[in-house]
């Protein structure tokens, strides 16, 4: 009888009752295979997809909130209104409803306009809407050039309720093992509805060897996964003809152990040994080696899934825009009041001097001082 044995032996409740196992040297779990899709080339509307519906939704509300914030101010500050000569010095406003309209997608973009706000208030919102529009602006071109450059992957199934929901797909694992006792034994519904299916189709889905069911998935062309350790998982994925690829988290956390004769004396020695290669990193540099560095499939850059920016990436610029939207109608309000009572005191004063403006032709002005005799007729 062997005394001890160095294999791909997961450690399990079961086994551990029979044999000791040394501290686990390899973590997995137990993980999906599926077969690559094809790369899908950018589309017509490739350059939207950098941002996220809502985001682009949000971005529309607050272009069309700036535009009427900005009306607003221009139309309660006093110093957005100018005396126009041409039109008798009546006041007027260069801040209409299109102007600012105008203002603020031409700051959007990043092309700026004719016109600009005198006021604080309105300087308090333009500030606050050319750095929305900034950040928005650099986000979105960073992001854009991944998505107009990279063929993206896009796999149908991404975890194991995605199976659950694509009956089309069928999904099996090997016969014997640790994998399908997970599943046998599971109390988690989605995985006991994985093994009823299972073992409902226990001879056309379930495979004796692992080379069996990688093969499935490669001749399937998309309608069949398989479930196994993600050890073997991703060591296959890396040889040729590089048709398929791991999707998903692994499904539950387990690990490999060197397995020894209960009560042996090699136990202690053999731990002390997986725990030196593991803190000195010499086990992770032989799985980088062995998994990844010889295998024939290459760490291929355009497999990566580039996601859109969400809401809450972008989130704190629209905070900063609120933030300062808010402290310029303040500021309107209060520029406004104050104009308003600078305004009402000088009337004050007016009326209390007690002079009497009366307008009067210009030979009755001179005839009153003196410069022309009341009695002299004109020639």
């Amino acid at each position: 009888m062997a005394d001890m044995a160095v294999a791909p032996l997961t450690i399990t409740k079961d086994r551990q009752r029979v044999v000791d196992f040394t501290k686990p040297f390899m973590m997995l779990g137990i993980s999906i295979m599926i077969k690559k899709p094809d790369k899908q080339k950018p589309g017509v509307f490739s350059f939207m997809y950098p941002l996220s519906n809502r985001v682009w939704l949000c971005v529309m509300i607050a272009f069309v909130t700036v535009s009427l914030i900005l009306f607003l101010v221009g139309r309660w500050s006093p110093y957005e209104w100018t005396k126009d000569g041409s039109k008798g010095g009546s006041p007027t406003n260069t801040f209409t409803l299109f102007n600012t309209f105008w203002f603020s997608l031409g700051a959007l973009m990043q092309q700026g306009s004719d016109i600009f706000p005198r006021s604080y208030s309105g300087r308090i919102v333009g500030s606050a809407w050319w750095f929305f529009t900034l950040i928005l602006i650099s986000s979105y071109t960073a992001n854009l050039a991944a998505f107009l450059t990279i063929e993206r992957l896009l796999p149908p199934i991404k975890s194991a309720d995605d199976l659950l929901k694509h009956p089309e797909i069928e999904y099996g694992t090997l016969k014997t093992g640790s994998s399908r006792t997970f599943f046998e034994t599971s109390l988690v519904s989605t995985y006991a509805k994985m093994w009823q299916f299972m073992n409902a189709n226990f001879d056309k889905v379930m495979k004796t060897e692992i080379q069996q069911g990688v093969e499935q998935v490669q001749t399937s062309k998309g309608k069949y996964a398989f479930l196994l350790e993600s050890t073997w998982n991703i060591y296959w994925n890396q040889r040729k003809p590089c048709k398929t690829m791991k999707v998903g988290d692994n499904l539950d956390s387990k690990g490999y152990g060197i397995a020894t004769v209960q009560g042996h004396f090699l136990r202690t020695p053999l731990n002390i040994a997986v725990l030196n290669l593991r803190e000195i990193g010499e086990l992770h540099k032989l799985e980088q080696k062995w998994w990844y560095a010889k295998g024939e499939c290459g760490m291929d850059s355009k497999d990566a899934i580039t996601s859109a920016l969400t809401l809450s990436h972008v989130s704190g610029i629209f905070h900063i825009l609120v933030g300062g939207l808010v402290l310029a109608m303040c500021i309107a309000l209060i520029e406004f009041f104050i104009h308003r009572h600078i305004r009402i005191r000088k009337k004050k004063q007016v009326k209390s001097t007690g002079v009497r403006i009366v307008k009067k032709q210009p030979m009755e002005a001179l005839k009153e001082v003196g410069y022309i005799d009341r009695e002299q007729q004109p020639m």
